[in-house]
């Protein structure tokens, strides 16, 4: 694997290792957001003009693999035009919409669907038209299809209306995740490790920015909570990405913050101490914390779009409430919370259902059937 920045010290992932090259990885970020400072959006999602050049093209086309698979290349590891000159057969796995919209990572108008034009530019948005900008630049630059991966139907069929890549080839296959290490922890041992309540139902929400990007839906999950007061004795929350704010938010239920957890422990037992994961998202493509939810045993509820109902089996593993509607999202959590029995058999079917789908042994057939087809199609 390579990478601009290398953090966690995984010696199978490789960067730059010389202090200028180090340095000007840190920078290459910063210097390119100057130029998202000219566009004003009532989007505050991340936007990433993808503008300056590197030697990832050189280095990959001179190297001797067979395929370049790519992940998330933004914050400037690569420009727009450095993918366009890669010679070698590419996979790419979308984890958000940059790849086929604008600068942007995630929207919820569909200027992505149509060729970007000064017509269809959002009201919220004044100032320069990098979106646009940025569009064009892929139509022009990227000449040849790449075969594109997709986590979720969902995302498949964004690619499919998508106005830059309706006619590239794109396969679904899930994110995987290692279910020997995300796995169900006694309960009581959980919470006893992680200082959490031992006899109260817990509700668990991701935030990692969650609580101020619109996409996420937490003022849906507020609003959830409200209707919820009163019909869950006991009930508290867990708010795991973030540590408790100058000012917390009122939810009406004692909360517990738990700041950012980095290693897959920590999680696996956050997981485990949950009665039910919540995730409110309005966008989503597969988000990683249903997955290792279910791995762990542990039910989803969410709203019934996007990536969502890829993850979640409907009153098999979790809930899933119709789009939007903060009431039947409550209503999915009370009915997970309020029979132990049947929260028990939904965490197991969550469990199997990760083991299933997303484990190892699963999704590496289907990525090396992926390699073997686009690496024909590309020599034929």
């Amino acid at each position: 694997m390579q990478v601009s920045i290398a953090s966690m010290g995984d010696w199978t992932v490789n960067s730059p290792e010389s202090r200028w090259n180090k340095a000007v990885g840190k920078i290459r970020a910063p210097v390119a957001s100057l130029l998202c400072k000219t566009l004003h959006s009532g989007n505050p999602i991340l936007h990433s003009p993808a503008i300056l050049p590197s030697r990832w093209p050189v280095m990959l086309n001179t190297s001797d693999a067979d395929i370049v698979h790519l992940n998330w290349v933004n914050a400037e590891m690569m420009s727009i035009a450095d993918i366009g000159k890669i010679r070698k057969p590419v996979v790419w796995t979308l984890h958000d919409m940059w790849a086929f919209s604008g600068a942007e990572h995630v929207s919820s108008d569909r200027r992505w669907s149509e060729p970007y034009s000064a017509a269809n530019r959002p009201k919220h948005e004044s100032g320069f038209d990098l979106n646009r900008w940025a569009w064009e630049r892929k139509r022009r630059l990227w000449k040849r299809p790449m075969q594109i991966v997709t986590p979720s139907r969902w995302m498949a069929e964004c690619v499919r209306q998508s106005a830059l890549m309706c006619d590239w080839p794109v396969t679904v296959v899930p994110n995987t995740i290692d279910t020997e290490v995300w796995k169900p922890v006694a309960k009581n041992l959980a919470r006893q490790l992680l200082q959490l309540p031992q006899d109260v139902p817990l509700l668990l929400f991701g935030a990692m920015g969650g609580t101020q990007e619109y996409h996420k839906g937490f003022d849906l999950l507020r609003a959830a909570l409200s209707h919820l007061r009163g019909q869950i004795p006991g009930l508290e929350l867990v708010i795991f990405g973030q540590l408790a704010p100058k000012e917390p938010v009122d939810f009406g239920y004692p909360v517990h913050y738990t700041g950012l957890l980095y290693d897959e422990i920590s999680l696996s037992l956050l997981y485990s101490a949950g009665d039910v994961m919540v995730i409110p998202s309005r966008i989503d493509n597969f988000p990683n914390t249903g997955v290792e939810a279910h791995a762990c045993g542990t039910p989803v509820v969410a709203f019934d779009v996007c990536g969502l109902p890829d993850i979640v089996e409907h009153r098999h593993t979790g809930y899933l409430a119709r789009a939007f509607d903060p009431v039947d999202l409550a209503n999915g959590l009370h009915w997970v919370l309020q029979d132990n029995t049947r929260r028990d058999e939904l965490g197991k079917s969550a469990r199997e259902r990760a083991v299933k789908l997303w484990s190892y042994k699963t999704i590496a057939p289907e990525y090396l059937a992926v390699y073997q087809r686009t690496i024909r199609n590309f020599c034929g």
